[in-house]
This record gives C-alpha cells, sequence and structure tokens, in this order.
C-alpha cells in the first residue's frame, strides 16, 4: 500500500499492516497482485490478536470503520474478487508465513473462454474464508451503543458492501456463458444451480449473507434464461446470414429437402386432427388423376447458401421448440417468426445498392423469396401439433408471410427488369431510327445497336443461366428481346419513305435479329438442352410473329402482301392492323395505280 494511505492515528496505522495490498492498475501485472494478512506483529507476537479487535473497536469509535472497511471492500473487489471470476487462468495460492499469510495469484493455462461457475465459486470462497479467518472474526461493538445488541460483524459489514458488486460480475461474467444453448442439456444445469446454493450457504455460515440472494434466483430461473439466450443466439446467427454474401449459391432442385430432426408422436388431444382409420378411408374415385411427385415441389434454381442455412436455423429452433417447456416454446416460436420479419427489414436495405446494379444477385434474390415462401407454405403445419397451446390451437402458421416475401422477391427482380429494359431502349436510341438506311454513318450506327442489344442479352443470359428457374428465366429473356423487337417495329412502321436500299438494309438488321436473337436462350449449361427453348422463341417473344412478317414485307412485292393480307384473314392480318399495312406499303411503294389497288384491297 503506498504510504500516503497511512493514517497519522496509530489505530489506523496497526490496521493497515495488518491488511496490506499490493495492487496493480495494468491488467497485464494481474498475476503479481498480492493480499497481505499480518496475523502477527514482529514485536509483540502474543499480543496481536487482542490488539486487533481493539484496534477495530478505536476505528468504529472514532466512527471511521465504515469508512476504512469500504476503501478495503473496493481494493478487494477490483484486485482481488472480479479478477479470479473474470479470468479463467487465475488461481488463488495462499502462503503462510510466521508474521501472517500472503495470497497470491498463479497463472494455470486453459482453452476455457469463461470459467465454469464451480470453479468460481471455489476460488471466491478461498479468498473469503481466507479473510474471514485472519480479519473479520472478531466481535465490534456499536459506538453509538453498549449493549449486546450493538455488537457489529464485520463479515455482514463486509457482505453488504461487496457483494451486490460481485454477483453481478458473477451473473455477467460466469453464469450468462453457463446457460445451455440447447434444451437438451438443460438437465445438466441442476449441478450448476446446486454448486451455487453450495456457495450461498457457505457465505451465509460465515454471516457474508442473511437471504437467498439474486445470484441463487438467477441460476434457479435457468428456463428462461436459456429462452432468451437461444432466442439472442438465433437472431444474432440469423442477422449474421442476412448480411453475408448473397452471391455464393447452392443449387436445389425438387428433390431438394431441409433436414429435421425427427419430431416426437403428438399425444392425447395433440394428435393430429385430421388423421383417419384406414379402415376408414375413402373410397378412390373413378377416372382419378394423380398428381406428379413434383406438382408442388419449387423448380430447380440456385439459392443463397445463407438462405439454406437460415432455413435449417428456423426448423431445428422449432424442433427444439417441441422438446421445451411451454413458456420457451412459445417463445422461440416467435422468434422463429421474427426472423423472417428480420429478412424482410434486412436484406433489401443492407444489400440495396448490389440488387440495383447486379442483374445475377436481383436474381439470386428473387429465388431465395420464394424459396423461403415455399417453406413458409408448410412450415407451421409440420410443427403445429408438436407445440403448446395456444400456438397448437391455430396460431403456428406462417401462410400470412408468404404474400410479403413473394412480393419482396418479385418487385426486385421486376425493378431489374425495368433496368435492363431501359438500357435497351437506350441502345436502340442510337440507331437514328432506323431511317434513312442509304447513308452509311446511319446503317452503321443502327448496326452498331443491334449489336449491342444482342450483346446485352447475351450477357443477361449467361448470369441467369442455372440461376433462374428455367420458365422464368425464358420469360424474362423473352420480355427483354420483345421490347427490343417492339421498338424497332414501332420505328420502322412509323418511316414515311423506305427506299429498295433501306428496305434490304432493314432486312439485314432484322435478320440478324432473328438469326441471333433465339441463341441467348441459354437457360441450362448443357447446350444440347438448350436447343429445344430457343426453337419454343415465339412462346416467350409476344411480338416475334409480328417481326417476322415485317421482314417478309420489306422483301414482298404489293401482290406477295396482298395475299399475305387474304381479305383479313392470312398471317399478315393477324399480326398488323390495316393502317399499320398500308403505311408500310405507301412507304416501300412509289404511288402508281397498283399501289392505289392493293391500298384498296387492305380493308
Amino acid at each position: 500500500m503506498p504510504a500516503n494511505y497511512f493514517p497519522d492515528d496509530q489505530c489506523l496505522f496497526f490496521f493497515f499492516t495488518c491488511v496490506t495490498f499490493l495492487e496493480h492498475s495494468n491488467l497485464d501485472m494481474v498475476l503479481k497482485t498480492e493480499l497481505r494478512l499480518c496475523t502477527l506483529s514482529s514485536s509483540e507476537e502474543s499480543v496481536t490478536v487482542p490488539l486487533l479487535a481493539s484496534v477495530l473497536q478505536a476505528l468504529a469509535i472514532l466512527g471511521e470503520l465504515n469508512t476504512k472497511l469500504k476503501f478495503f471492500s473496493q481494493l478487494l473487489l477490483n484486485y482481488i474478487l472480479k479478477p479470479l471470476v473474470i479470468y479463467p487462468s487465475l488461481h488463488a495460492q495462499v502462503e503462510t508465513q510466521p508474521q501472517g499469510v500472503i495470497l497470491r495469484f498463479e497463472n494455470v493455462e486453459t482453452d476455457q473462454e469463461h470459467p465454469p461457475p464451480a470453479d468460481v465459486f471455489l476460488k471466491l470462497k478461498l479468498v473469503l474464508e481466507l479473510i474471514h479467518k485472519h480479519l473479520l472474526d472478531v466481535n465490534v461493538e456499536d459506538s453509538q451503543r453498549g449493549d449486546l445488541l450493538s455488537k457489529v460483524i464485520l463479515a455482514e459489514v463486509l457482505g453488504d458492501m461487496i457483494w451486490e458488486e460481485i454477483s453481478e460480475t458473477i451473473i455477467k461474467d460466469c453464469l450468462v456463458y453457463s446457460i445451455p444453448t440447447n434444451s437438451t442439456k438443460l438437465e445438466q444445469y441442476e449441478e450448476v444451480i446446486k454448486s451455487t446454493e453450495e456457495f450461498e450457504n457457505a457465505l451465509k455460515d460465515m454471516k457474508y449473507l442473511k437471504d437467498a440472494t439474486e445470484l441463487l434466483k438467477y441460476a434457479r430461473n435457468v428456463n428462461a434464461h436459456f429462452a432468451s439466450k437461444k432466442c439472442q443466439d438465433v437472431i444474432v446467427t440469423a442477422r449474421n446470414l442476412m448480411t453475408s454474401e448473397i452471391h455464393n449459391t447452392v443449387k436445389i432442385t425438387p428433390e431438394s429437402k431441409v433436414i429435421v430432426p425427427k419430431l416426437p408422436s403428438p399425444k392425447g388431444s395433440e394428435k393430429v386432427k385430421g388423421s383417419k382409420n384406414p379402415t376408414e378411408e375413402t373410397p378412390a374415385l373413378e377416372n382419378e388423376v394423380k398428381l406428379g411427385q413434383h406438382t408442388f415441389s419449387l423448380p430447380s434454381c440456385r439459392i443463397s447458401e445463407s438462405v439454406e442455412k437460415l432455413m435449417e436455423l428456423a426448423y431445428h429452433t422449432l424442433s427444439e421448440a417441441t422438446a421445451s417447456n411451454k413458456p420457451c416454446a412459445i417463445q422461440l416460436f416467435y422468434t422463429v417468426r421474427n426472423i423472417f420479419h428480420l429478412f424482410y427489414d434486412v436484406v433489401p436495405t443492407y444489400h440495396k445498392e448490389n440488387l440495383q446494379k447486379l442483374p445475377q444477385l436481383s436474381a439470386i434474390h428473387h429465388n431465395n423469396c420464394m424459396f423461403i415462401a415455399h417453406h413458409l407454405l408448410t412450415l407451421g403445419h409440420q410443427f403445429r401439433y408438436h407445440l403448446p397451446t395456444p400456438i397448437s390451437d391455430g396460431a403456428a402458421t406462417f401462410v400470412d408471410l408468404v404474400p410479403g416475401f413473394r412480393k419482396l422477391g418479385t418487385e426486385a427482380f421486376l425493378a431489374q427488369m425495368r433496368s435492363q429494359k431501359a438500357d435497351l431502349l437506350e441502345r436502340l436510341s442510337s440507331a437514328k431510327n432506323f431511317s434513312n438506311m442509304e447513308d452509311k454513318e446511319n446503317y452503321i450506327a443502327a448496326h452498331k445497336a443491334i449489336r449491342q442489344v444482342i450483346h446485352q442479352l447475351g450477357c443477361l443470359g449467361k448470369v441467369w443461366q442455372d440461376v433462374l428457374p428455367v420458365a422464368i428465366y425464358c420469360n424474362a429473356m423473352g420480355t427483354l428481346l420483345n421490347t427490343a423487337i417492339m421498338e424497332m417495329i414501332s420505328k420502322i412502321a412509323a418511316l414515311e419513305d423506305i427506299s429498295t436500299e433501306d428496305g434490304e438494309r432493314l432486312y439485314t438488321l432484322c435478320r440478324t435479329v432473328i438469326e441471333e436473337g433465339p441463341l441467348v436462350f441459354t437457360p441450362l449449361p448443357e447446350e444440347s438442352k438448350n436447343k429445344k427453348y430457343q426453337e419454343e422463341v415465339p412462346l416467350y417473344v409476344q411480338k416475334w410473329m409480328k417481326f417476322k412478317e415485317l421482314i417478309i414485307i420489306l422483301q414482298a412485292s404489293l401482290q406477295e402482301i396482298v395475299d399475305r393480307w387474304a381479305d383479313g384473314k392470312g398471317p399478315l392480318a393477324v399480326e398488323f392492323s390495316t393502317n399499320e399495312v398500308k403505311s408500310l406499303i405507301r412507304a416501300l411503294f412509289q404511288n402508281t395505280e397498283r399501289r392505289a389497288a392493293a391500298l384498296a384491297r387492305i380493308k
């Protein structure tokens, strides 16, 4: 103890020679901390014990006892008791000397991040027993009264000073980490409750404590703490998964399933209400049509690995709820619901920029949302009859979340589609409206625009390949190709004059789209399997046949156009209106009697 801590009074000086700290404020030096308890005086050994009682009595008379004990308690807390709780490797070592005892720290290497409660209690008990034996086991009378009721029990005084703070430290740095993370380990926690109770009883015997404390109450309330800790861990894990990279994907197929631990059979009234006796089954209907094995399965696509883990987390948390007591089960169930509410709020915000800029990520996000929505349809039903009331009475459902997730995925992907459409139209805007193709610069600009459109579609076809379900892939690519085709049709149909050379060059540009457009449909990695979808382009591109009719018109004679019109019943009449055909005829052909006759037949 530094010299400036010593009072001038002889009694106070004697007290501090009996209790001496060698303290270190640096945590790295905590191993050098010492507590010295002087049990014998170097000059008058035989009178030390009564002298200690006399000194403490003198401090009480002077009104200094509480002040000095308070100072001592803070040193004891900060340099001895708290470090023993916080650091698993710290152990107390007692050395007995002729003039007293010395308590030192020793370092015992351990892999434990947090000390077990039983070990902490043993270490604290050793220190408190030492102090009680060599310092506090004396009687002191209150300075105000002299009767028997005024006796001061020093252990009680010190206990009142240190207990609240040390118990908070034990809970925060020890007991919290001993709470099981799995309901199957709850029974093992009885050992912690037992050791906590034994620790408190030992302190009561030494008069440090009077009644049951928050420490034992905390340990006994393990079920509530388990539920709170489990729910907190689940939410933290879920959020970490939501903020991880989206582009790390896994392939799911109709055969893919989330592995769930086997659930116990429902008992009594908890039995599935829809179950029937096999002998009472409804007879088969005539001409009964059986659904396919994968009728209600999610189509093959890629989802984020983190979302697959998130869904597994939800399933396993609900599985654990089925094996927990009622309050815990209810809390775990609503924690799973909170996972999906959190996804709805976190993912679109955290990944907003990437979802807007990167087509592949928007497609994966779309799949993620559909994957979650697909499982939410039946998630509650799978666990309903294994959960306590009132959840099993109908509250165990996630179906209400399904529309929101479908909307979340659809909106993100549609926003990407709008962005891609805008890019396509911007590229086509540099084609000079496809007018005056006789001019070399105009033709080069139009040709470049067409090449850019094909290139953009090709890139999208690659980044969405094996990511989107085939049907959605083809519809998305078809919609974008249709956007480009509609823009070309509208610009060409609006031309007032198309020379022969213009017509030939326009025909060449349109043929490029017809020949290369289907090649961007590559939903599968295996090229041989994509031919089927390339041949089905008219199914996905709404204006494909109209575009082909336009190409025919650009190379056709007046008679061929009239023949394809066929009095409003031919293939040309299916795709073009009367006014559109007449406008094209006027642009392609000079004003002659033959043109007038042809126009007259277009009606």
